[in-house]
C-alpha cells in the first residue's frame, strides 16, 4: 500500500455485508472507511469523506451504483476518483459495461474477507493509473 492511506466511500445497503467488509478493509487492510447505505447517502457524505476511491453496490434499493456513479462524477472531486464495483451480477458481458461507465474494477460477491483488502488496493492503484495519478 502507498504511504498514503486509502480513505473509501463504501456504499453498500446490506448491513452485514458492510460489517463483513468494514472489518476486512479497516482491521486487516488498513483503511479508513465511510459506510454509506444508499447513493443518496453517498452523495451526501461524499464531500466530508474526502475517500480517494468509492467502493459501490451495483443493485442498491431507490439509486443504483450505475446511477450514484454518474452522480459522483458530476460533482466536484469526484471527476476522477477511481471507482470499484462489488456485485453478485458479474456476468461476462456486464463486467465491460461497469468498466464503460468509468469503473476501475469489479470485484464479486460472495467476497473472500482475507483477499478483500489486497483486491482493492490493486484495483485502487490500477485506478491511479489509468486516471493519470489524480485523487
Amino acid at each position: 500500500m502507498s504511504d498514503e492511506a486509502i480513505r473509501v466511500l463504501y456504499v453498500e445497503d446490506d448491513p452485514d455485508i458492510q460489517e463483513i467488509a468494514r472489518l476486512a478493509l479497516e482491521d486487516l487492510g488498513g483503511m479508513s472507511l465511510t459506510v454509506c447505505s444508499s447513493g443518496s447517502e453517498a452523495l451526501q457524505a461524499f464531500p466530508a469523506s474526502r475517500a480517494n476511491l468509492v467502493l459501490l453496490d451495483v443493485m442498491m434499493p431507490g439509486m443504483d451504483g450505475p446511477t450514484t456513479l454518474d452522480a459522483l462524477r458530476r460533482m466536484p472531486g469526484g471527476e476522477h476518483l477511481p471507482v470499484i464495483f462489488m456485485t453478485a451480477k458479474v456476468q461476462a458481458h456486464e463486467v465491460p459495461r461497469y468498466q464503460a461507465l468509468g469503473a476501475v474494477g469489479v470485484i464479486s460477491k460472495p467476497f473472500d474477507p482475507m483477499s478483500l483488502a489486497e483486491q482493492v488496493i490493486a484495483l485502487y492503484h490500477q485506478g491511479l493509473q489509468t486516471n493519470g495519478g489524480l485523487k
